[in-house]
């Protein structure tokens, strides 16, 4: 930690006035400051002290890194205070450095490189990154960067934030970060691997305790957003976390449904935040937000599909929003995924091979030019899922992903991005004899393709203002063909979907320090909608009935939106975070204005209270604008519907028990409102999960979500972890009829444990050894019960909506596995691993299908199971 003395006889408020004044006539100031020490001997500390005393200048120093008790010989008279402290420092191995009217005291970049040499051959790697102010994203120059289990490891940053520490040995680290005027900060257990360097983007929060003296806590920031101007309701997702967690199968929203308040779905990526559906979470990649990123998304359910798309190969930390998040946010009710692509290795090459049940995986990194330190890093993939889930579904994927990073020494930092998928999906129709259900009967082709990518401009105006900017475009593409065979073997169409959309996204928005108390972020965003789209569908793919034309519509419009919010420091135990959001949807003409507000309390280092606020909308997807029908001879249609909206609120209590343990109460109520509805009865968009919607609406429904969330986590400490998540809930809404019933995600409950160790194994201790579980207990689904009497006649699943939702499936209680082990070698890496997702017990996977064999109602089960075992290699070139 960090100790800052400051003379207390000083008179503060004129050093307060004139600090600006001071600071740039300090090194004239530090030849006419004459000190005096007569003792022969002396601690550091008491030298320090004399200094403080006699020339009103601070002196900072890390206590762990600094041996302020050591004695030493002195004598002084009249010294200037370079030759003070050139003497009090002489053979001490520390250096010091002037920042106005700062004095930092570190161990010298010799000493800081000094490992405490192993006896034996373990690989070792290198370390290395920048130092960032958090609100600014302004490098700091000269704070102390230390490896805090490997003797005295470390570096200090040069002019432009950057530090580099070589000969870090595998396995994991600690990393502390420290600088005056600035909170320290640890990262725990980072992971150091043979064949990979370790790349740090280090962010720091300026300490704002008044001039006294005080004793600085470092922050473990395992769990805070990445987003200065999130102060709650988020937290970060570490990539790493996403490859090792049991249920993270390297993909975020897989990782995320283990968290407090997050209920996954068995069949696939879905996931439904405090109540809501899936369909209501927003994604977004480099500040742009794109469609969902997953393979067959929205084939099986509304916001879901099979695997993520975003690689762990090629994305950064990023974050993850459950309620009442930032101002710049928009255009979502339930949860945002804010994700972004790391930059590559500038400095040298690293190539990665997977090969396992799905696909093969290719991944490189490396520099464009070492003397500009641009970089490029990409992600491809190619898989078969067929191999996986053990039949003959035929799904086959590829994705890409990439960035190209180009700093520039005047004009800023720019990079080109993208992300792209290829879904394809072509399904039979199975032997007559073994005909069972409609489904049995069908065949079809369905081509999924979709991609996003941009550039994206960040310039630093000054040490405390910097503006970004982006230029993007998204691409989504549907072509699906549905046929169904007749018993006298006719072929009849039963579903034509043509779907195609182009958004033009411009955003940039300005972050300004006003001082050390208030940070501002205002921007805007421009998005160009382009689209065409033709829905023919036989209604419930009904054999013999004409498809029917339930949307179309091409053309374009366009979306505005605006946001300010800022970060004030009220105290130096309360924060404030206020803004505001804008939006107008030129295709209805509709618009919102959104308030958004945040409060926390640190009352105590290891406590802290935090009540948010947020009032928030959403667009419906465009297809559901075109709907039209005849009724009475007067065509209705969805053009005009307006956002639905939603007030957050939620409370937050944050208990720091230990540096590797955190406890977090959540707290929360979600009032919607606006919700699209079907006049006279049960429907609400808030249930709905088909692909396509036949129905006309009106924004006259409603709907609640409350409970508490519970988080305890441990995070990793000598190579074991573990997470508790714990919920309780209620989720209901009102639909045309206005009448209040359960939701159909109203799962009431829902408790996760996860856990895991990891091993140092070989003859050095260089190899790992991994091994996660993950137990989690939910609420069933709720479903709408069958009408057997229509049922029966429509030789076809019919339920009774008037009972929408009033039946509840069993509880599910299921798990996830993984186990690897990597051997590290000097430059090259091997990795096995076997993964598992729903391994047994109760899934909670139910459904029923008309028998057209035995003409009765079945009840089915799904298991859900998905394995992946795979190899990986990994190296790097110099």
């Amino acid at each position: 930690m960090n100790r800052i003395t400051i003379n207390k006889e000083t008179d503060k408020i004129l050093l307060f006035l004139f600090f600006a004044f001071l600071s740039l006539n300090a090194t004239a100031q530090n030849d006419r400051k004459q000190i005096t020490i007569q003792n022969k001997n002396i601690s550091l500390k008491e030298a320090f002290t004399e200094i403080e005393l006699q020339t009103g200048y601070s002196i900072a120093y890390e206590l762990s890194a600094v041996d302020v008790k050591r004695k030493i010989s002195l004598s002084l008279e009249s010294q200037s205070i370079d030759k003070a402290l050139a003497q009090i420092l002489k053979d001490t191995r520390y250096s010091y450095k002037i920042t106005g009217y700062h004095i930092i005291i570190t161990p010298s970049g010799n000493e800081l490189q000094k490992s405490t040499k192993e006896k034996t051959e373990k690989p070792t790697q290198t370390v290395r990154g920048i130092v960032l102010d958090s609100k600014t994203n302004a490098p700091i120059e000269f704070a102390t960067v230390r490896i805090m289990n490997v003797g005295s490891l470390g570096s200090t940053t040069d002019s432009l934030g950057r530090f580099r520490i070589n000969n870090v040995p595998v396995g994991r680290c600690n990393i502390q970060t420290s600088y005056v005027g600035y909170n320290a900060n640890i990262f725990n257990e980072i992971p150091v691997t043979s064949s990979k360097e370790v790349y740090m983007e280090i962010t720091l929060d300026e300490n704002i305790h008044s001039l006294a003296e005080v004793v600085i806590q470092p922050e473990i920031k395992k769990d805070k957003p990445l987003n200065a101007m999130a102060i709650t309701g988020g937290r970060m997702i570490s990539m790493e976390e996403a490859g090792r967690f049991a249920n993270g199968f390297d993909d975020p929203a897989r990782l995320s449904s283990a968290f407090a308040g997050v209920a996954g779905d068995v069949g696939t990526n879905a996931v439904a935040i405090r109540g809501n559906s899936p369909q209501f979470t927003q994604w977004r990649l480099e500040g742009v937000e794109i469609p969902n990123p997953t393979h067959f998304a929205d084939l099986t359910g509304l916001g879901g599909g099979f695997l993520s798309a975003l690689s762990t190969q090629v994305i950064g930390n990023s974050d993850f929003y459950n309620g009442a998040f930032p101002s710049e946010y928009s255009n979502a009710l339930s949860g945002i995924f804010d994700m972004q692509i790391r930059n590559g290795n500038n400095q040298k090459y690293e190539h990665t091979f997977q090969l396992g049940i799905l696909g093969i995986d290719l991944a490189s990194e490396g520099p464009i030019s070492r003397k500009h330190g641009s970089s490029y890093i990409f992600n491809y993939r190619f898989s078969t899922t067929s191999l996986a889930t053990g039949n003959d579904m035929n799904l086959k994927y590829q994705d890409l992903s990439f960035k190209l990073n180009f700093p520039t020494r005047k004009a800023g930092t720019f990079s080109i991005w993208g992300i792209g998928l290829i879904d394809r999906y072509k399904p039979e129709a199975i032997d007559r004899d073994e005909w069972e259900t409609q489904g049995d009967r069908q065949s079809g082709n369905t081509a999924f393709d979709k991609a996003a990518g941009g550039l994206t401009h960040k310039y630093l105006i000054n040490a405390d203002t910097y503006i970004r900017s982006s230029l993007a475009a998204t691409y989504s593409k549907d072509r699906t063909r549905a046929d169904q065979m007749t018993e006298d073997d006719k072929l009849v169409h039963v579903g034509d979907i043509r779907n195609s959309k182009w958004d033009i996204v411009f955003n940039s928005y300005l972050n300004k320090k006003f001082n050390s108390n208030h940070i501002n972020r205002t921007g805007i965003t421009v998005t160009g909608l382009q689209y065409d789209l033709d829905y023919k569908i036989s209604p419930n793919f009904g054999l013999d009935v004409p498809m029917e034309q339930i949307s179309k519509g091409n053309g374009g419009s366009c979306v505005l939106s605006a946001y300010s919010s800022s970060v004030i420091n009220l105290s130096n135990h309360l924060t404030t975070s206020l803004g505001i959001t804008a939006q107008y949807f030129t295709l209805n003409k509709n618009w919102t204005i959104e308030p958004r507000a945040a409060l926390k309390w640190s009352f105590n280092p290891k406590h802290a209270l935090a009540l948010a606020y947020g009032l928030h909308s959403r667009r419906e997807k465009l297809d559901y604008y075109f709907v039209e029908q005849e009724a009475n001879g007067k065509t209705e249609s969805n053009r005009y519907l307006d956002f639905s909206k939603a007030h957050h609120f939620g409370l937050t209590y944050d208990w720091n028990i230990n540096s590797y343990m955190h406890l977090k109460v959540e707290p929360y109520y979600q009032y919607l409102f606006r919700i699209p509805v079907e006049e006279n009865s049960s429907f609400s968009i808030i249930n709905h999960q088909s692909f396509y919607l036949d129905r006309i609406l009106k924004n006259r429904g409603s709907g609640v979500n409350y409970g508490i969330d519970i988080t305890l986590e441990q995070y990793m400490k000598n190579g074991f972890y573990y997470m508790i998540t714990a919920s309780l809930f209620k989720s209901k809404y009102k639909a045309g009829d206005n009448i209040w019933r359960n939701t159909r995600l109203d799962k009431n409950y829902l408790l996760n444990i996860l856990a895991g160790k990891e091993w140092m194994v070989g003859r050095n201790k260089q190899n790992v050894l991994s091994l996660n579980g993950r137990i989690f207990f939910q609420g069933g689904d709720r479903y709408t019960p069958v009408d057997e009497g229509k049922s029966m006649i429509e030789h076809d699943i019919k339920f009774d909506e008037t009972r929408a939702y009033s039946k509840k499936f069993d509880p599910s209680i299921n798990g996830d596995i993984s186990f690897s082990y990597r051997i590290n070698k000097k430059k090259i890496s091997h990795e096995f691993s076997i993964k598992m997702l729903n391994v047994g017990m109760r899934t909670g996977m139910h459904f029923y299908q008309y028998n057209e064999k035995t003409h009765k109602i079945e009840k089915k089960d799904g298991s859900g199971l998905i394995p992946n075992i795979s190899y990986a290699n990994q190296y790097l070139i110099p």
